[in-house]
């Protein structure tokens, strides 16, 4: 038993293998975790910021991080949207259908592609696409969120019980709250809950308690032969930015430092200065403001880290965790302060693309275990390298590459060059130590006034080695303009190359053509 159990523990630690070399009750169970406006500075371990994450940092201790893994973009401010949909795929922000809610039959899942290999796969969290591809994604789940209501409140957050025909509507969401007791009860969610964030760790559990108890049950109560998939989709560090008293007190608002990009506004219009995320606080945005932002942003991430440790205790406290591939990643960047921004509708990279990305687990071999990999790389390469590491066929319909070359030491980069979008106001295009960015802001009218807006175009170059949080533009001095010419006919023929143009169903207003004026 000792010779078979060591054979197929060697077959997995990482080794760069062959499909027939794995049975189908060999396989590895598979753990994703995604969470939520959770920026790549956002792990300790990661940025060396004052964040106490040490149960993610116990993950890249044993496991590899991917230093330089970005989001393509968005057509949306919800940029959750289509940062879902390229980890549930593997295809680029150009090739979503739309800005990603709905995903079509020919775009095979995650949770597809796992079940035709013969895994259970199950969902817990959060999901925001369509109901029928969550319904052909996962035999079952819990404590689905997000869907079809959500009161922007981590306290009083709205849940689904696992829905089979993804029949899915607010009257069966409920609420779970704190009876005289202290026992957790449910309740329908009615039409006086309001939206807004109201809850308090006294009137109900926090939502990332509640998921991390189901994955965990889940993995406690897991006895089937064949292997799981389990999609964990945490809605945090997601505002509000709430969190228990105990992790509030780990960040003394007068002890956080401003980060290098702190500004109390961003020197110019990018196209979509307000909306949702940007009124979470006023303008100018002092330090004050900035470091409240910063204390309460890191405390709901450390009331995070403690449940994710949760769920890892659970795998290693039922044997599962030396047969389990975990992969950790965030959807997006976020701002919180820096550029004079709060939101992530941006392609800064801490503040919009730059995410955390760990591949761990008990399977990732001595010699890989800390392991730092600067290959540059999107969202949508994730499955991709998950598929091969399980050892599974990658669907026809996906776009993205696998990072196994890079881990196996065959390749030092998988792509030389990356592109990002978001909606028609901005694009982004770097290559080695430069990354330009490049605004436009199209002619419009202001209904209520009458007054006709001037269009407007702005271009920053930063050097992202010596500069990674993008505070000196480069573009405005002359020696630097033939940089600024190359860069922009390669990020044009990259935008045609992608197929970057009008989409009706992203938006009817074309970057380029304002951009060219």
């Amino acid at each position: 038993m000792k010779v078979v159990l060591t054979f197929v523990l060697t077959i997995f630690q990482l080794c760069l293998f062959s499909q027939k070399e794995i049975t189908d009750t060999d396989r590895p169970n598979v753990l994703i975790i995604y969470t939520d406006d959770h920026r790549y500075s956002g792990v300790h371990s990661s940025g060396g910021q004052a964040v106490q994450t040490p149960n993610l940092d116990a993950l890249a201790e044993k496991g590899m991080t991917f230093t330089n893994t970005y989001l393509m973009g968005s057509f949306s401010g919800a940029t959750c949207i289509p940062s879902r949909a390229m980890l549930l795929t593997g295809r680029n922000l150009f090739n979503l259908k739309g800005i990603g809610r709905t995903i079509p039959e020919e775009h095979t899942t995650m949770g597809e592609a796992f079940m035709n290999a013969g895994y259970h796969a199950h969902h817990v969290g959060k999901w925001h696409q369509d109901f029928e591809s969550l319904a052909r994604s996962f035999h079952k789940g819990e404590k689905l969120v997000g869907i079809p209501r959500y009161l922007t409140d981590q306290y009083r957050m709205p849940y689904s019980d696992w829905q089979p025909g993804g029949d899915y509507n607010a009257e069966n969401c409920y609420l779970l709250e704190y009876d005289d007791q202290g026992k957790v009860v449910r309740r329908h969610l009615t039409k006086d809950d309001k939206r807004g964030p109201t809850g308090t760790e006294k009137t109900g559990p926090h939502v990332s308690e509640v998921l991390a108890e189901e994955a965990s049950d889940f993995i406690n109560d897991y006895k089937k032969k064949k292997p799981f998939l389990m999609y964990l989709a945490f809605p945090t560090p997601h505002d509000p930015r709430q969190a228990p008293q105990k992790y509030k007190d780990l960040y003394p608002k007068d002890e956080i430092e401003l980060p290098a990009s702190y500004m109390p506004q961003h020197p110019f219009d990018n196209g979509h200065i307000v909306l949702r995320d940007e009124l979470l606080a006023e303008w100018p945005r002092t330090p004050e403001i900035v470091k409240q932002h910063l204390s309460d942003y890191y405390a709901i991430i450390s009331h995070l880290d403690v449940q994710i440790g949760r769920v890892i205790d659970a795998l290693k406290a039922n044997g599962k965790y030396e047969n389990t591939l975990i992969v950790m990643a965030g959807d997006s960047g976020l701002a919180v302060g820096n550029h004079g921004l709060l939101g992530k509708q941006n392609i800064y990279d801490e503040d919009g693309v730059h995410g955390p990305l760990i591949i761990s687990g008990g399977l990732v071999k001595k010699e890989n275990q800390g392991r730092r990999i600067n290959a540059l790389s999107y969202i949508h390469d994730i499955m991709p390298t998950t598929y091969e590491l399980a050892g599974i066929p990658t669907p026809e319909s996906v776009l993205g590459k696998s990072l196994v070359p890079v881990i196996e030491g065959e390749m030092e980069q998988i792509r030389d060059y990356s592109y990002h979008a978001y909606r028609q106001h901005q694009r982004a295009y770097r290559k080695g130590e430069f990354k330009l960015i490049e605004y436009v802001r199209a002619p419009d009218s202001n209904k209520d006034q009458g007054n006709f807006v001037a269009g407007s175009r702005v271009t920053q170059l930063f050097n992202i080695a010596k500069d990674p949080w993008e505070t000196f533009n480069l573009a405005d001095f002359p020696e630097n303009q033939d940089m600024v010419s190359s860069m922009r006919i390669e990020m044009k023929a990259k935008a045609v190359e992608l197929g970057d143009e009008v989409d009706g169903e992203r938006t009817q207003v074309d970057f380029w053509e304002y951009w060219d004026n």
